[in-house]
């Protein structure tokens, strides 16, 4: 009987060989399923179904994890008692560079091959002898042309026609209707921004971009020296398929590809020509955030961890305590230079917080993989962050020290975060109405009241709605970046406060009445929210609905039937017919 080799008669070139050769394998397998879930957004969208494409967004997030930890099980079969073997891990890592080479995604194939590796490491910081670190590759081999060109069209309505035509579409409820009026939406632009009245020439991406129950026609348009962004929205009602909203500005584009909103799906094999598209129409996003936008959270993450790097490279501010009242779950910490902040669970949590630091985890992946319905602040994890402890002001390396012990550990030079969320930094919504101006912190509250009711839509309660859980972004737009008490609608219990006839009821500190841990009463929101004077008035104009819970009942109810509540990430004056 003969017996095969043994990983120990193998030599250290043969054995990177297979290994490098599997995780390519593996990473061939994942892209391709990537890519099967992302093509039925289409169909998803033609048939209306919303519900199908809601799972896919799910189905797809799962993807990436499922597939890396299977493939460092096969690869400590494969390699034995060398799975641990840097030398061995140096070769593979050569050997793959190779594999993958001629891929439309190595860039993304890279960052897989990081991921598998420290499935098998749990490497603190980097490693350069066995992750890709810096990596300069341009995945462009084979690609297929990203955009469409239209030269010199005869005129704007031509242009709009040929390209809404040109996204195979069928079924529009009235199409000539909805090329005149976007095709008005852009000459009003156009001369706006120049006196201008022809297009010179248009590149349009060609694959949709589909989320939620729209899909997005991306592209821009040149007239002489301008350039500007086009964004066609389509919605698909019962009536057929129309043309909802027209974006030409950056701000507007920008939103729709917001950090606060699920990913897109779009059908690219390579994404890293439309990343660079992307960044012409919004050159303020940061290419960690388009990566994300489109789905491909894992390069996000990485792309974002290297201008972090970069970051600490050229410049010389400190990591210091964030801005806002301190949160009693996590410490919150930033570079004035970077508009990140990095999170990072206590210890302990002070009173009255009785969450466990189980849900806070849960809570945050729950979010990750909801509808967040442009309120809520995506956040990204990172495990085994090591950071210079000179970056870090000496009070935040204390602080850190003696209140999150489970996840920092720091020694002479170096800050190692074993856990951190990092998310975009905005400012604190009780900082912003302080320092802001009267009407601008009237816009801003009244945008907090439509934040709560876009969530309650979306099918989450915050919980805990203190203002200083909320925060302002660039756009002035509200959101909400504190889980720990976040609940799905369906998990709370709205209730009316019970009448009563003892005046010392109503003042006494402990309710005289009993109460489920699940019960919320939304009439002592008024009390708890802190809003006086001017703010208040404007507030309970618009909003006073929250403070009852037939309103919160109501939204239940129609969410529990299956029913959608449209959230527009847009403004309403860039709707067809919302000027």
């Amino acid at each position: 009987m003969t017996v095969g080799p043994t990983t120990a008669d193998l030599s250290d070139s043969r054995l990177a060989g297979l290994g490098a050769k599997a995780v390519a394998t593996a990473w061939s397998e994942l892209a391709d399923r990537h890519l099967i879930v992302t093509r039925r957004a289409r169909h998803r969208f033609e048939a209306r179904d919303w519900t199908g494409l809601a799972g896919d967004h799910v189905e797809r997030l799962d993807l990436y994890a499922r597939s890396a930890s299977n493939t460092a099980t096969r690869l400590s079969h494969t390699l034995g008692d060398r799975v641990h073997d840097p030398m061995v891990w140096a070769g593979m890592k050569a050997v793959y560079a190779v594999l993958v080479a001629g891929r439309e995604d190595t860039e993304l194939a890279e960052t897989y091959f990081n991921s598998v590796t420290r499935k098998i490491f749990t490497t603190v910081g980097v490693d350069p002898r066995i992750e890709f670190v810096d990596s300069d590759v341009v995945s462009s081999h084979g690609a297929a042309p990203v955009l469409r060109t239209y030269e010199r069209p005869a005129s704007i309505p031509d242009l709009v026609s040929d390209v809404l035509r040109d996204t195979g579409l069928s079924g529009w409820r009235d199409f000539d209707s909805d090329v005149r009026e976007a095709a008005a939406r852009i000459g009003r632009r156009l001369e706006a921004v120049g006196g201008l009245r022809t297009i010179d020439r248009a590149e349009v991406v060609r694959p949709l971009f589909f989320r939620g129950s729209a899909a997005a026609v991306v592209g821009r348009v040149a007239s002489g020296s301008q350039v500007i962004p086009v964004v066609f929205v389509l919605a698909h009602d019962a009536d057929g398929i129309r043309v909802d909203a027209v974006l030409v500005t950056e701000n507007d584009v920008s939103i729709l590809f917001s950090f606060t909103r699920s990913y897109f799906f779009v059908n690219v094999a390579g994404p890293h020509p439309l990343v660079h598209f992307l960044a012409t129409l919004m050159p303020r996003k940061r290419t960690a955030e388009l990566y994300i936008s489109l789905g491909y959270v894992k390069h996000g993450k990485t792309e974002l961890y290297r201008e972090l790097r970069r970051h600490l490279a050229a410049s010389q501010d400190l990591f210091v305590t964030a801005r806002g009242t301190p949160g009693l779950v996590m410490v919150v910490f930033t570079l004035h230079g970077f508009d990140v902040v990095l999170k990072v669970i206590r210890d302990r949590f002070g009173a009255p917080k009785q969450v466990t630091r189980d849900r806070v985890l849960n809570r945050y992946r729950l979010v990750f993989r909801h509808d967040r319905a442009g309120r809520l602040v995506d956040a990204q994890e990172f495990e085994h962050l090591a950071l210079p402890r000179d970056r870090f002001d000496p009070s935040l390396v204390d602080y850190l020290a003696e209140h999150c012990s489970r996840s920092v550990e720091v020694d002479a030079d170096t800050v190692t975060i074993s856990h951190a969320y990092v998310e975009r930094r905005v400012t604190p919504l009780d900082v912003f109405l302080k320092e802001a101006r009267p009407a601008d912190a009237e816009r801003a509250i009244l945008d907090y009241g439509q934040a709560i009711k876009d969530m309650a839509a979306s099918g989450i309660f915050p919980g805990d709605m203190l203002m200083k859980n909320f925060g302002v972004t660039r756009h002035g737009r509200i959101v909400f970046y504190d889980y720990d008490e976040l609940q799905t609608l369906d998990e709370v219990r709205f209730r009316a406060l019970p009448d009563t006839d003892d005046p010392a009821d109503s003042l006494a500190s402990e309710p005289w009445f009993p109460v489920g841990p699940d019960d919320v009463f939304p009439e002592e929101f008024r009390r708890f929210l802190g809003l006086g004077g001017r703010l208040r008035e404007v507030f309970e104009a618009r909003h006073a609905d929250l403070f009852d819970p037939a309103t919160w009942q109501g939204w239940q109810r129609t969410l529990a039937t299956g029913q959608r509540m449209e959230i527009f990430p847009y403004r309403s004056e860039v709707r067809l017919g919302g000027e």
